[in-house]
């Protein structure tokens, strides 16, 4: 069976944002960021610090994502990883429109640098090992 075709993937800055998007070449992304609206994209940002809002009783999100002074609103609804918390490096896939990022289900990863730090005092690796 021959392999599937790979799409042309796309990475670009928008409002200081890292946006990657799939089927889209970077020439096409820069010269007309607005046809960005409505594609599938992963944003690439931090999760800012007092922004996310859970309705009651529910799985419904709302939070805020910046990344070099820029802040995007994001909503989602599902369940969000023991590292989503304030200041998380996030990586967001959904679609981009006027009102903000729309997360698509499964669609959040977090990162937490301080679980992949090594400890103070912590075994110094051996030559050779």
């Amino acid at each position: 069976m021959p392999a599937p075709a790979e799409l042309p993937v796309a990475a670009t800055t928008l409002g200081g944002f890292t946006l990657t998007v799939a089927g889209e070449t970077v020439d096409e992304a820069i010269a007309d960021p607005q046809a960005l609206s409505g594609k599938r994209v992963q944003l690439h940002g931090y999760v800012v610090p007092a922004s996310i809002l859970r309705r009651k009783d529910s799985l419904d999100y709302r939070f805020q994502v910046h990344s070099k002074g820029h802040v995007v609103p994001a909503t989602y609804s599902g369940i969000v990883p023991d590292t989503f918390k304030d200041e998380a490096e996030v990586v967001l896939k959904g679609t981009l429109s006027k009102d903000g990022f729309h997360v698509e289900p499964n669609g959040v990863m977090a990162k937490c640098p301080s679980k992949y730090e090594p400890r103070a005092g912590g075994a110094t690796p051996r030559p050779g090992v």
